[in-house]
């Protein structure tokens, strides 16, 4: 290092162009309770984040377990409640097994990078979330980034390959555009070149298919041997966590070698206790994931009658493209000037010039929250001259 520079200023300097670009983060802790703005941002999209049911669960867990699980799950980190979850969570989607981890980035890294390594070839969409594309980084696997939704490029890497074995892996629902991939077609593909298909299910759960129990469980594939789910419990099921469910043959491998989980300590007992009470909850109410897409396709139709660019939800987000960084941060701003908290994605979470307001519906959504939506999403418009209907 240069004698008597500052190690800091590269790091200040980048914050600065950062700012000047639109492209600052800013952590703004939000109040207990139900003050402050209305959530059209998070992803708590059947509202359960606050119910006292979970809390209850959570609670529950930490009298009978303690508050830490004290170790990774290999050593001391897995409890009984922990064992139960694994087969609850393989039970409700039409999984033959499960295993649960930490969170669900930690599920990502670990499902991939046990399934690939040297000799496999991975297909990855490229709009897949960033725990996928580091999956893929640490996998050591030479990787095929496919256009968005494309089963015929997917088709076409794995028929070029020169690798035995592949992996194609995809969002179920992607995060952003809030659109669901096509399982079928893409298992159609996968099973004809003898490879194995991962679907992260995070923005499905819950929300897509029959009772919620995800895309793949609706697309016809739950249980099929070359089908791998991930997830997260920290969405619909408004806890903390993640898992990986398929063949006992993969939980096997995710045991053996796993590094994600092997070498991390086991989910806390109150979050196992929560995901545990929300699929109670699931099961007592199963009009909540169609309520859940009920308030997204009303959210994309307030944003479509602004004249602003948006798409038809597959699942419980609602994109509202705006273009620059800069015009989505005065849009999020509008909208919390009528009292909701909306996302506010700026690159590199979405390709340059599709900054966005990322709306998220919940089944607990009222009609004053939409009612203020669609004034703020006019305004909108008409701020950030936006409008189609210009």
């Amino acid at each position: 290092m240069t004698a008597g520079r500052d190690p800091l200023a590269r790091l200040r300097d980048a914050a600065a162009r950062r700012a000047e670009a639109g492209l600052r983060r800013t952590l703004r802790p939000r109040p207990a309770g139900p003050g402050g703005l209305a959530d059209l941002a998070s992803n708590d999209y059947l509202g359960l984040a606050g119910d006292p049911r979970l809390a209850e669960g959570a609670a529950a867990a930490a009298r009978a377990w303690g508050t830490g699980s004290t170790g990774s799950r290999l050593v001391t980190g897995t409890t009984e409640l922990h064992a139960e979850l694994d087969r609850r969570l393989a039970a409700f989607t039409g999984s033959p097994a499960g295993l649960v981890f930490s969170s669900g980035f930690l599920a990502n890294l670990g499902a991939v990078t046990a399934l690939a390594g040297p000799g496999t070839l991975v297909v990855s969409d490229q709009v897949n979330h960033a725990s996928i594309v580091d999956a893929c980084r640490l996998s050591r696997s030479r990787t095929v980034i496919v256009p968005h939704r494309d089963v015929a490029a997917v088709e076409q890497a794995l028929a070029d390959r020169d690798e035995d074995d592949a992996v194609v892996v995809t969002d179920a629902v992607f995060s952003v555009d809030g659109d669901l991939a096509p399982l079928g077609a893409l298992h159609r593909v996968v099973r004809e070149h003898g490879a194995l298909l991962v679907i992260d299910e995070a923005h499905a759960l819950g929300v897509v298919g029959d009772h919620g129990r995800g895309a793949a469980h609706a697309a016809g594939l739950a249980g099929e041997p070359d089908v791998i789910l991930t997830l997260t419990l920290s969405k619909s099921l408004a806890s903390q966590g993640g898992a990986v469910l398929g063949a006992p043959e993969v939980i096997d491998a995710l045991v053996d070698t796993g590094r994600s989980f092997i070498f991390d300590t086991g989910l806390n007992p109150p979050a196992a206790g929560a995901a545990l009470a929300a699929l109670d909850v699931l099961r007592s109410d199963p009009g909540l994931p169609a309520r859940a897409r009920d308030r997204a396709r009303r959210i994309a139709r307030l944003a479509a009658g602004s004249g602003l660019e948006t798409r038809q939800p597959d699942a419980a987000v609602v994109p509202v493209f705006l273009g620059e960084p800069h015009a989505a941060v005065r849009a999020a701003g509008i909208c919390a000037d009528h009292g909701l908290h909306v996302g506010c994605f700026r690159p590199p979470s979405v390709p340059k010039g599709r900054a966005c307001l990322r709306l998220t519906a919940r089944a607990t959504l009222e009609e004053p929250d939409l009612a203020r939506l669609r004034e703020a999403l006019a305004e909108v418009a008409t701020s950030t001259a936006r409008s189609l209907h210009a």
